[in-house]
């Protein structure tokens, strides 16, 4: 790093440092407010947010959906070539990728703003419930299932050659692509499916298609090999579109292979590089404050909102009983759990294992609004707690009185959010 990048960040962290320890003789134990100090401390806010909470999740992201395409496309070659060489911890070990990867989608949930809504990432890989029906006749599509199990000529079994996530992509409707269709393969009453059930074929039992479909578990494999890499695919695309740092094998694949955007329209900038050049020509983000309020509201109040009277809503009230998020897997609970996770990470300093709360958007309205600070915090932990009381699993408890609880405290837990976003804003 050159001196004068020393010099500068000595600033910053005098300024934030005034920033978060001036009091005010009106106001003993609060902070003296000036707008240089202010904009000083979010700026430092906003950094910590991207390197200790978005860059680090979408990384994570990425390499988790690699690993889950990889164990995938292994498994299938092993059931056509050798199908009795299917193990059943091949399969648990799948699932356990599975789990992983969906963790670190849902952590990232409260940063669905930017490229995974401008691309029409999250309804792409995370659409439910999935179309059953869909999937079992393309399924029984021989057509489908030849192009899904596509390699490069003379490059046969060689998943850097293979093209079937490309078809799947631009071939299969949202109802059937990312996590979801994934799930299903792999996945039955919240448990791995067995190395045996694969090797044979799949007549939907406990499902409404029983007795009206079958399929063949190799055709099942090719399937959710496809899929994942299509997942994988959007998923990098995120990584590098927030990420110009991202691995260059990532974007070469998403931006030269795909031809896919990875940047903020009409900027050239990744995502990263337009929310730290918050208030500054060339960003969308006309100041800071506008930055931290696409955290607080696009982000953390959105998903708060969606936990509570989405996910948990719709089925809870009747409106939608089917619409029940990770039900083969029986993990709809972690996976709200995890979306408040994500709301904590954004607001407290990072994910646990980069947090650091005095770069926080905690620690910056502690200091100027104790008060309000405290309504927040008690919110998420509430919200968590809320959810984790919910009986396990909530396919076949949605409607248990702890979930409406629960979303009550997601409700009030968007308030604060809100609350705080607006003075934030005005302050």
């Amino acid at each position: 790093m050159k001196l004068f990048k020393r010099q500068a960040l000595a600033l910053a962290a005098l300024m934030l440092t005034g920033a978060f320890t001036a009091c005010s003789e009106d106001e003993p134990g609060t902070v003296a407010a000036d707008d240089a100090t202010q904009e000083a401390a979010l700026q430092a806010v906003t950094r910590q947010y991207l390197t200790a909470t978005v860059h680090p999740t979408y990384a994570q992201l990425a390499d988790s959906t690699a690993q889950l395409f990889d164990a995938l496309h292994a498994m299938k070659l092993k059931l056509q070539n050798d199908p009795m060489s299917l193990t059943d911890n091949d399969v648990e070990q799948a699932c356990q990728i599975f789990i992983q990867a969906r963790a670190n989608y849902e952590t990232s949930e409260a940063f669905l703003f930017g490229a995974a809504t401008d691309f029409g990432i999250d309804p792409h890989i995370d659409t439910w419930p999935l179309d059953l029906q869909g999937l079992a006749v393309a399924l029984n599509n021989s057509t489908q299932i030849q192009e899904m199990d596509a390699y490069e000529a003379g490059h046969e079994g060689d998943p850097d050659y293979y093209t079937g996530d490309t078809y799947a992509g631009n071939k299969l409707g949202p109802e059937l692509l990312g996590f979801h269709g994934i799930e299903f393969i792999i996945f039955r009453n919240g448990a791995p499916r067995t190395a045996a059930s694969l090797r044979g074929t799949d007549r939907y039992e406990g499902t409404s298609l029983e007795g009206r479909y079958s399929v063949t578990g190799l055709n099942e494999l090719i399937f959710a090999t496809a899929v994942a890499g299509d997942l994988r695919n959007k998923c990098w695309q995120m990584e590098v579109a927030w990420n110009e740092n991202a691995p260059a094998d990532h974007r070469a694949k998403v931006a030269d292979d795909m031809e896919w955007p990875c940047s903020v329209a009409g900027t050239g900038l990744s995502y990263g590089q337009n929310f730290l050049a918050a208030g500054q020509p060339g960003s969308t983000y006309a100041s800071v404050r506008k930055a931290v309020e696409a955290i607080l509201d696009a982000g953390c109040a959105s998903i708060a909102d969606e936990v509570g009277n989405t996910k948990m809503g719709k089925p809870f009230t009747g409106e939608d009983k089917n619409y029940i998020e990770s039900p083969y897997s029986e993990r709809s609970l972690y996976d709200f759990y995890d979306n408040i996770m994500s709301i904590e990470n954004s607001y407290m300093g990072g994910r646990p294992e980069l947090r650091d709360k005095s770069l926080s958007l905690h620690a910056y309205l502690g200091r100027y609004n104790a008060e309000l600070d405290t309504k927040v915090v008690q919110a998420i932990d509430h919200a968590k707690q809320c959810i984790e009381a919910c009986p396990k699993p909530f396919v076949r408890y949605y409607n248990a009185p702890q979930v409406e609880t629960a979303i009550a405290a997601c409700n009030d837990l968007e308030a604060a959010l809100s609350e705080a976003c607006q003075w934030i804003l005005k302050n």
